[in-house]
């Protein structure tokens, strides 16, 4: 199997399993209890938040969740106030702030361009006194563009309002925007393991808790952590290097070089390199995953593919229904090898020539 399919999960890096392994086999306390035992497990979990936080702003730490869903769920349930945020947002995102608005709570969807960004001047409209929280993806997790949230937390941080940046995609790949309140992230998007996040929070910023309970994560978060989760995420969070960006930008132009003909959806210039949602007008994308079944790729997000929906961020901007079902995204990064992306992608040329579309 060639696995180009990095936005919806990263294959476990060597390093994170090796810090897992003592706390599954032979080290089982709560980090929470009192003993010696719990003491040490509660040790693992703060080295492994003090690495996450190594590669986030000062003034800040996470706090650890079971993933981005909850961390993004709590802080959009737990601040107060109308909402502005984007329409090519994450479900997690979107689905909550309906569930807000519900409720009564004030929302502002901004529409996105054609290449996938926020138009600054409309977010300024959008973004006044009064405000309570904004909401903007750093990476889009399905077409890989880059928003301007350091303009768009400028904004808010002017109207008072709190700065939520979902940084799930972009955490370990992209430069950090500085002046966020809250930022999402999950472990397994960067070689963690899977079923953790964290939310980081800005010193001096409390939050409505979601979860009640023991409250025994700071913040206020209810639930025993894994230390062995924990610890995976923390050893993933040190693996971050500049080299990752470098291999992958070598690798989007050999699949920029082999897609020729095919059209890249969303801004070329601002966006993450490893992403690469692409298009061919009339592809039966069903047929094409069918025949190229040792091609692990994807028709869309992970957590909508098998709606059979169109992808909301494709039709935010712009495409046809026809047009976003044509699509496939193609994921990459630190463990894709050269040969093997070239090898993924003839397959999917290929295939795609099959259906009168070379």
């Amino acid at each position: 199997m060639i696995y180009l399919d990095y936005q919806a999960t990263t294959p476990l890096a060597p390093e994170a399993l090796a810090a897992m392994l003592p706390w599954l086999e032979t080290q089982h306390a709560n980090p929470h209890a009192a003993h010696r035992a719990g003491r040490q497990a509660k040790a693992a979990v703060e080295v492994a938040r003090d690495r996450i936080a190594a590669a986030m702003p000062a003034g800040g730490a996470p706090s650890f969740t079971s993933g981005a869903t909850e961390a993004l769920n709590w802080a959009i349930k737990g601040t107060t106030g109308p909402i502005v945020t984007l329409a090519t947002e994450h479900a997690a995102v979107l689905d909550t702030v309906a569930a807000e608005a519900r409720r009564g709570r004030a929302v502002v969807v901004l529409p996105v361009g054609r290449d996938g960004l926020v138009d600054l001047d409309r977010a300024a409209a959008a973004i006044r006194p009064g405000t309570g929280l904004v909401a903007a993806m750093l990476v889009n997790n399905e077409i890989g563009v880059i928003q301007p949230v350091a303009a768009i937390a400028a904004l808010a941080q002017a109207a008072g309002a709190v700065m939520l940046c979902d940084a799930v995609q972009g955490y370990g790949r992209v430069a950090l925007p500085a002046d966020c309140d809250l930022m999402a992230m999950s472990a397994h998007k960067l070689h963690g393991p899977k079923g953790i996040g964290a939310l980081w929070m800005r010193d001096g910023l409390s939050l409505e808790p979601l979860l009640h309970g023991g409250g025994q994560e700071r913040a206020g978060r209810s639930g025993t952590l894994s230390p062995a989760l924990c610890a995976g995420f923390g050893a993933a969070a040190t693996l971050i290097a500049a080299e990752d960006a470098d291999h992958v930008a070598r690798l989007w132009a050999r699949a920029v070089e082999r897609l020729d003909g095919w059209t890249i959806n969303g801004s070329v210039t601002q966006r993450y390199r490893g992403n690469l949602n692409v298009r061919r007008n009339g592809l039966d994308v069903a047929r094409l995953m069918s025949e190229c079944r040792d091609v692990a790729f994807s028709a869309g997000s992970a957590c909508a593919s098998g709606s059979g929906r169109p992808s909301h961020v494709l039709r935010a901007i712009g495409l046809s229904d026809g047009e976003a079902r044509s699509s496939i995204r193609i994921g990459f990064g630190r463990y894709t090898t050269a040969d093997e992306l070239l090898a993924g992608l003839d397959a999917i040329v290929a295939a795609a020539a099959r259906q009168g579309l070379a």
